[in-house]
This record gives C-alpha cells, sequence and structure tokens, in this order.
C-alpha cells in the first residue's frame, strides 16, 4: 500500500507541474520524471554502475555534441505540455541507442521541443539500458515492458493530462524505431504480468512514427545468405503486422551504415499488404542518427512531412 501512495503522490506532482519545457537532456524546470512502475519492476536486471550521464564530443551531429545515458534501471516519463494551442494529440517518445544507452536529447528532449510546439503533447520514455538482446532480431524484452506499461500509464491519465485517448501514438529512433514497431504490433499481449488496473488499459498507438529503425528485417551484410540475396526484404517473424496496427510514417536513408534501409522496406511492405495507411520516405543520404537537427541532407526536412502527415490522418487539426 505505500510503493501505490508514493507512486500514486508522484504522479500527482507530475500533472501539477508540467508546465515549463526541457532544454537539455533531463528534464527542466517544473518537469518531473515519474517511474513507470509502482511496485516490483519485471526482469529487473543488475547493472555495473549508478545511472550515467555523457555528453559526446567525439561524433558531432549537426555540428553538435549530444547527450547519452546508460544504467537506466528505473525508468520513467517526463510529460512536456503544449506549448500552442492544444490539439489534444500525445506522442510518447522513444530514444535510440542500440538498446545499451539512450540518444537522450538528440532523439528525445529535443524531439519533445518539436512535438510541443505543434500543440501536441510529448511524453519522454526513459525505457531500461543496457538490456540483453535477445534472439537473432537483438530485442530486448525490458524495454517493451516499459513502452507497454508507459502508454497505458498515459492512457489511463488522458483526462488530467487534457489529451483525447483516441490520439495517442509513438515515435522511437534506431533501436526506438524497432520498440514503436514492437509496441505497434504486440499490444495485445503483455510482456508481463499485470500489476493493477493500468494495466487493463490498452497499450495501442494510435499512430506510429518510426526513423531509421533497426531490428526489424532479417538482412544482414555479412550473412551468407543474405549476400546471395541481397532483395531479401524478409520482416521479423515477431512484427506481427495486421489491419489492427496502427497507421504508420518511416524515414531512412538508403546510406545508413548502422540499420540497413531494407528494415523500413519490409516493414512499409507487411502494412502495405495488411492495407495499414503508411508512408515512407527513402533518401539517398542520409546516415543514421540525425535527429531533427538541420543539415544540407534533404532527409532532415523529415519533420515537415511528419507535420503534414499527422494532419492527414487527423491526429492534429
Amino acid at each position: 500500500m505505500k510503493v501505490r501512495t508514493r507512486w500514486a503522490l508522484s504522479l500527482a506532482v507530475l500533472l501539477a507541474t508540467t508546465s515549463a519545457i526541457a532544454q537539455g537532456g533531463q528534464p527542466g524546470s517544473g518537469l518531473n520524471a515519474v517511474p513507470i512502475w509502482n511496485g516490483r519492476i519485471p526482469n529487473a536486471l543488475p547493472l555495473a554502475g549508478p545511472e550515467k550521464v555523457t555528453k559526446k564530443t567525439e561524433s558531432l551531429v549537426a555540428g553538435k555534441p549530444w547527450t547519452a545515458i546508460t544504467n537506466v534501471s528505473r525508468p520513467t516519463i517526463t510529460v512536456y505540455p503544449p506549448r500552442s494551442t492544444n490539439s489534444g494529440a500525445a506522442v510518447l517518445v522513444f530514444p535510440g541507442g542500440g538498446y545499451k544507452v539512450l540518444a537522450i536529447d538528440l532523439e528525445g528532449t529535443e524531439i519533445c521541443n518539436w512535438l510541443t510546439s505543434k500543440g501536441i503533447t510529448a511524453v519522454l520514455v526513459k525505457y531500461r539500458v543496457p538490456t540483453p538482446k535477445v534472439g537473432r532480431y537483438g530485442e530486448s524484452v525490458q524495454a517493451l515492458q516499459d513502452a507497454q506499461r508507459a502508454l497505458s500509464l498515459v492512457r489511463s491519465r488522458a483526462s488530467d493530462l487534457h489529451i483525447d485517448p483516441h490520439k495517442i501514438g509513438v515515435i522511437g529512433f534506431s533501436a526506438g524505431g524497432h520498440l514503436a514497431a514492437a509496441l505497434s504490433t504486440r499490444y495485445n499481449q503483455r510482456s508481463y504480468s499485470s500489476q493493477d488496473a493500468v494495466d487493463k488499459i490498452s497499450c495501442r498507438p494510435d499512430f506510429a512514427i518510426a526513423l531509421y529503425p533497426g531490428h526489424l528485417s532479417s538482412w544482414y551484410p555479412d550473412s551468407p545468405k543474405t549476400q546471395a540475396n541481397a532483395v531479401d526484404l524478409t520482416l521479423n517473424p515477431k512484427i506481427r503486422v495486421t489491419k489492427r496496427t496502427p497507421p504508420t510514417f518511416l524515414v531512412q536513408a538508403e546510406n545508413d551504415p548502422v540499420d540497413d534501409v531494407r528494415n523500413s522496406l519490409s516493414y512499409f511492405l507487411a502494412l502495405k499488404n495488411a492495407k495499414v495507411p503508411v508512408e515512407l520516405h527513402v533518401y539517398a543520404e542520409g546516415g543514421h542518427a540525425y535527429g531533427l537537427r538541420p543539415t544540407s541532407k534533404p532527409i532532415t526536412q523529415w519533420p515537415s512531412l511528419a507535420e503534414k502527415w499527422l494532419r492527414t490522418i487527423r491526429m492534429i487539426p
């Protein structure tokens, strides 16, 4: 009872203090990171040390460093309220980092700032990393558990957060892009035992945006099998697309050196075959992990395309 009381109080503080926008890698003044779990964290893992924040100056993006967080053992959500007229829509943000670290500003807080400028409530999900990569596709059980719980938690508080419970989407980058796809296709089966009433609420996103996603295609550049069949677009069999999979927006560069473009192509074809509304943008150049920082590459103009898409599917006015 004490654990649940503390969790409820933390959530109440969150709802009362979401009045400012963070500018760096951590929640800013007036923002509170609230634990996702109100009791035992499922599949908890021992980590090498305390949570660590590192400024990455050796690999600049658009001429600027980025911030990585690792050793995340207690996942949280941080709610960013809209800075313009509230559209009623909300988006959970999943930073990437190969399920090893989280690019918490490049693919986290900076994304939240963009969303809130469009009248969208942004929810930054700090999921557990590092976690073991399971199976051939290198998935994370813990990250999916955190994502499912986070979406149900946000939907359970839709009224308090002034959002439409039928306009809650997700956006993810790299491993976070895989997480967005996994959540879009595995919402009907919890990856953990139910803890409370929150877990009775749907964790299905109403829409999804995935940028340079990984862990989706069976194509591997070093595999003799795929070298013999360079056009292999077999989808990860755990990503089971159906007609109930939410509308999806995909962006990836053909020259992505980390997550091959076949990840987006295979997911796109599965969505198309299931008659799920899907929009795919493939660019010749752009590489990997650019977030929304503008460069000379046309691929960094994706935010304006995503905004138009959100209007097309009527998630924002």
